[in-house]
């Protein structure tokens, strides 16, 4: 198939490519959108009067709704919700964090997402600021998944601690803090880093193409 075949005579894309093309990007944007709703929703849970929080369990009981099942061997708690009344403000602003990091990271995405469609749409995919924002994408994904967990970490210690003043027992059932990290967001960064890298390189061939001209 030449090259012809796939786009117009001016070199942008046909109505189908276009038409795909501006659904991505669309959707780009919707899922942005619903990120910052989450964002305002969680916030509002976690500073509500008396806020549900998952705190884990240092040992927990059997499931005994799954005692009977003959493939089961062995099941048990792993984390408890916990209705805390008097959560202290910088736990809750922690708690938040945890979730709104990873939020806005998802918002960059969509954000590069958006333009790099409606790059496509002008075909002009390959500009230097192009290779730049995926770049800055890479560091928030790797940024806000690490930083995010440790937030959370932090404000559930912070959330046991408050628990703990009214019952030091609190403590022997619940981890007064448990960072269990999931490097998962760092192993994207570094993908979107190579895509930014490869967007670079193709930046610099096409202005190469160009003089050639």
């Amino acid at each position: 198939m030449h090259a012809k075949d796939m786009t117009t005579a001016h070199g942008r894309p046909r109505l189908a490519e276009g038409f795909v093309l501006g659904l991505i990007a669309t959707g780009a944007v919707s899922v942005a959108i619903a990120a910052l709703v989450a964002i305002v929703l969680r916030a509002v849970d976690v500073f509500g009067l008396a806020p549900t929080i998952l705190l884990p369990l240092r040992e927990g009981e059997a499931v005994k709704a799954l005692a009977r099942a003959p493939a089961v061997l062995q099941s048990s708690y792993a984390s408890a919700h916990v209705t805390i009344q008097g959560l202290p403000f910088f736990s809750r602003l922690l708690l938040v964090i945890e979730g709104a990091l990873p939020a806005l990271a998802t918002v960059g995405v969509c954000a590069v997402a958006w333009w790099l469609g409606v790059s496509l749409i002008r075909s002009r995919p390959f500009r230097r600021s192009m290779s730049t924002a995926i770049g800055i994408a890479a560091i928030l994904v790797m940024a806000a998944g690490v930083l995010g967990q440790a937030a959370g970490a932090f404000g559930r210690s912070i959330a046991v601690s408050h628990l703990a003043e009214g019952d030091p027992h609190v403590t022997k059932v619940l981890w007064p803090f448990l960072l269990e990290l999931d490097l998962a967001p760092v192993g994207w960064g570094f993908a979107l880093a190579l895509i930014a890298t490869a967007f670079q390189l193709g930046t610099r061939l096409q202005k190469d193409a160009e003089g050639l001209v």
